[in-house]
C-alpha cells in the first residue's frame, strides 16, 4: 500500500490544519472480482489545481465518477470541506458545492448557448419548471448567465444552436455549465482532449481563469497542459495515489518515471 498522499505537503509541528476542500480517505471500488481503485488517499486544499495522472486503465475515470456520485464506494470514504459525500447521489453533491465535466462533450445540441447556460443557471439558483413564470423576468438568472458567457468568451455566440459550435467552443460552453452553480470544487474530465496546441493554451488559460480561487481536480493526458496548470500533481498507478507533489518534484520522482512519466513525456516529443 502506497503512503498517504497529501496534496498540502509537510507541515511544521504546531501548524494550525486547514480542512481540505476534498479527500480521499483509503477509498477502494471493485467489479466483482476486478479491484480497480485499491485504497486510494489524496488530500486537495482549498484553492488548489490538482492533476490526477496515470497509464491508461489506472482508473482514473472510476475515481472521478466515484468522487461525483456516479458510482457507490467499495470502500474508504470521501469528504468534501470535511463532510462525508459517500452514498450521495450526483444532484446531492453538485447542491453541496462539487460540480464536474465530462470527458465526452455534455451539452443540449439543439438548444442555443444562451439556453443551454439558462438551464443550468435555473436550476443552480432554485428554480424549478413553472408554466406561469416568465424568464424574462428573473434577474438574477440573466446576470449569472450574462457573466458566464463573459468568461467563457462566448458572448458574441449566444445565439448559436450549441451543436453548431466549433469543439473547442463547445468545450467552453460545457466548462460555462459546469461553473454555472459557483461551485467550490470543480472536476474536469480531459478538458482538452482533441484540441490543437493552440486551441489547448486557450482553454488552459480560461480554465485559470474561472478556477481562481475554487479548488480544481482534473485528469489529463496532455503533459504540457498539466505542467502548466497544476499546483501538484497525484499520479494513480495500479489503483493507488502513488505520488502527490509539486510538479517539479513529481517530475524527479523516480518512481512515478517508471510508473507512467517517463513513457508520458516521451510519446509527447515529435
Amino acid at each position: 500500500m502506497a503512503q498517504r498522499a497529501d496534496g498540502n505537503g509537510s507541515r511544521a509541528a504546531g501548524a494550525a490544519v486547514k480542512t481540505p476542500a476534498l479527500e480521499l480517505v483509503g477509498v477502494s471500488k471493485n467489479f466483482g472480482n476486478a479491484d480497480i481503485i485499491c485504497g486510494a488517499d489524496l488530500q486537495i486544499a482549498q484553492g488548489q489545481r490538482c492533476a490526477l495522472i496515470g497509464p491508461n486503465g489506472a482508473g482514473k475515470s472510476t475515481l472521478f465518477n466515484l468522487i461525483s456520485g456516479r458510482f457507490a464506494l467499495s470502500g474508504g470514504d470521501i469528504l468534501l470541506h470535511g463532510k462525508s459525500i459517500a452514498g450521495r447521489k450526483p444532484h446531492q453533491i453538485n447542491r453541496l458545492g462539487l460540480a464536474r465535466s465530462f470527458q465526452i462533450t455534455n451539452i443540449f445540441h439543439r438548444l442555443s448557448v444562451l439556453e443551454n447556460l439558462r438551464c443550468a443557471v435555473l436550476w443552480s439558483l432554485g428554480y424549478r419548471y413553472s408554466f406561469w413564470q416568465r424568464l424574462n423576468g428573473l434577474q438574477d438568472v440573466h446576470q449569472r448567465v450574462e457573466q458566464i458567457l463573459e468568461e467563457i468568451g462566448l458572448q458574441g455566440r449566444r445565439h448559436i444552436e450549441a451543436g453548431l459550435l466549433a469543439y473547442a467552443e463547445q468545450r467552453a460552453l460545457e466548462i460555462g455549465i459546469t461553473i454555472a452553480g459557483n461551485a467550490q470544487v470543480i472536476l474536469l474530465d480531459e478538458p482538452t482532449a482533441g484540441m490543437s496546441r493552440s486551441e489547448s493554451e486557450a482553454m488552459v488559460a480560461l480554465i485559470r481563469k474561472v478556477t481562481t480561487g475554487k479548488t480544481l481536480l482534473m485528469v489529463e493526458h496532455d503533459m504540457d497542459v498539466v505542467f502548466n496548470l497544476a499546483d501538484r500533481i497525484a499520479v494513480l498507478a495500479h489503483g493507488e495515489i502513488i505520488a502527490c507533489d509539486t510538479p517539479p518534484a513529481i517530475r524527479n520522482n523516480l518512481q512515478v518515471q517508471q510508473a507512467y512519466l517517463g513513457n508520458a513525456i516521451e510519446s509527447e516529443r515529435p
